[in-house]
This record gives structure tokens, sequence and C-alpha cells, in this order.
């Protein structure tokens, strides 16, 4: 396998944190990934193929992929967090002749692809979000029902982190940042509250503002964590999702060859609307009679079935979108 710019800190850190996470009574544990079945039988891969996963997270759906058929395709894997690949990286060892990993940002699908001769390629999968490794590990500052320092990076070579975001924007672009992003219509209460209480340097901190600018406490009952919307609109402003996003999959509508497939995973409204407005523009005549790009494979959006919410709790706001290159 080969594998480029993967590499944990200086003291172990990352290291010491993934062995931790997937060793319980010495057995390896690995994330099940979302709609896996449902990706891998989308992508329909075959033994010649060549695949792109744009966020090969931990390898769950890579892995899938590559099992399906035998002799297994090619897959060239893109993910910009160090840990989920160095994770991918064992999990993937057993198939590495059929694997290249690379710590970059989707948004150059084209250009990675053509370098390491993926283009045109068979199926590009997106599974976008955060994944069950940020979110359960405290240091990242993704969760905040985990203690740590707030950050939210997907990488290193992300700029601000969130504690940058929260304590150097100003109140009315804050407020913007958690409408937009977050859907949040309490977002001028919020940002009012949070600038009042800076400096803010905490997941919990930053829960406990804004528990208390709505006027939660954690006694009542509820179904979603007030700080949710705005811990979502801060981790895509920080790694500046809406703009990758758009990028990587008009990028990946290119690299596809005729025939070849795009799976898309979202979790949230903003991502999906914005995947299905690409999606149907390129299934539509375009302007000076030129043919569509795309055919929608799952004219509707497809979701996971009970017995896989039921099982993993994390996966009922999972949405996928299909199409098919022309």
């Amino acid at each position: 396998m080969s594998i480029v710019r993967v590499y944990s800190t200086p003291s172990g850190h990352v290291n010491s944190i993934t062995r931790i996470r997937l060793r319980k009574g010495g057995q390896v544990i690995h994330h099940k990934p979302v709609m896996v079945d449902r990706a891998v039988s989308a992508l329909d891969p075959h033994p010649n193929g060549t695949y792109i996963d744009c966020t090969v997270g931990e390898g769950g759906h890579s892995e899938a992929v590559l099992r399906h058929c035998d002799p297994s395709p090619r897959l060239l894997g893109l993910d910009l967090d160090r840990e989920a690949l160095s994770i991918a990286k064992e999990r993937l060892s057993p198939l590495s002749e059929s694997v290249t990993l690379v710590e970059s940002n989707y948004s150059e699908i084209v250009r990675l692809a053509s370098e390491r001769g993926f283009l045109p390629c068979d199926g590009v999968l997106f599974d976008l979000g955060t994944s069950s490794l940020q979110l359960d590990s405290a240091h990242r500052g993704f969760a905040f029902s985990k203690e740590g320092a707030l950050d939210m990076r997907f990488g290193p070579s992300i700029g601000r982190s969130a504690k940058e975001v929260v304590n150097e924007t100003g109140e009315r672009e804050l407020a913007d940042i958690l409408y937009r992003l977050g859907d949040e219509h309490r977002s001028r209460r919020i940002a009012r509250a949070i600038v009042g209480e800076r400096p803010i340097e905490t997941t919990s901190h930053l829960a406990e503002v804004v528990s208390r600018s709505v006027g939660w406490s954690s006694g009542r009952r509820r179904t979603k964590h007030p700080a949710t919307r705005t811990f979502q609109a801060l981790r895509i402003a920080v790694n500046d999702e809406i703009q990758n996003v758009e990028m990587g999959l008009r990028e990946a509508i290119k690299t596809l060859r005729p025939g070849g497939r795009l799976v898309i995973i979202s979790y949230h409204s903003i991502e999906d609307r914005l995947a299905k407005r690409i999606l149907q523009e390129a299934a539509m005549r375009a302007e000076g009679g030129n043919s569509p790009t795309l055919r929608l494979v799952a004219k509707r959006v497809l979701k996971p079935d009970a017995v896989e919410v039921g099982a993993n709790p994390r996966s009922r706001s999972a949405r996928m979108r299909v199409a098919e290159r022309l």
C-alpha cells in the first residue's frame, strides 16, 4: 500500500489515541460505516475498476468496496485527518496492493486522480460530516459531550481553529455563521452571549454558554441539545466545508468515465440541498442545447433502514444520493 504524508505527533499522541480506541479485550474494534451495503451496491465495483473514496476516514467504506469482488479493484482514498488515515492504513493492510491513501482535500480530486493514475475512474464516494473517531476524541474538540479544547479542524493544514473563530469573530458575523451554517434561528441571542462571555476555550464552556443563552438546563427533556446547531455551524466554518463540498462534487463528476457512479452520503440539510442541486443541474439539459452530464440513479434521496438506525443511532440523519455519468 502506498500512503502519502501520514504522521504521528513527535510525542506519539496520535498513535496512543488510536491504540486506546481500537483495542478492547485485545481485539481491534473498527467503526462500521453508514449505509455501507447500499453504497457498495450503488457503486457496483468490478475487479478491473478504479474507485475514489473522497472521505476514506477509518477505511470502512473502502474496505467494503475492495472486498466486494475478487480480485479487488484499485482504490484511491483521500482524507485530511491524519489520525483516521493511520487507522485506515492498518485496516486496509491485507488489501495494500490495491490501495493508495493520500492526505489531501477532496476539492483537488481531479489533480490527485490524474497524478496517481485514477483518471478516468469508475466510481466516486463521498461520506460527508464528522466521523465517530472525531466525535469520540475529546482532544479534537468536535463534541459538546466531550470536555476538550475547541479545535474542530479536520487536519493540521487548516488554519483557524474553532477557538479562534469563537473568540475573534465579531458578533454580527458570528450570528450569520450560526444562522447560515447551522440553521440556528436563535443565532443573534447565542452570538451575543458568546461575545459577552469571551474568552471561551473549551467545548463544555461553549455548550454551557449556548444553553444558558436560550434558557435550557440539563434537567429538561429535549430531543436535541441546544448547542448542536452551534457546534455544527462552527465545524463547517472552520473546515470551509460548503465550498469544499461544492468544488469536490463538481470536480468528481469530471473524473468519472461514462457509466461511472457518484455516491454522496450527507448528514444535514445544507449539504444534502447542495448535493441535490449539483446533481440535478448536471442531469438537466444545459443552456445552448448541451446534453446532460449525469443520470439520477435514485430519483429520491435514500435513507438508512430502521435496523441500521437501531444499531447505530448516529446514522439516523444520513441521506444518500446516487448518479451515473452519461
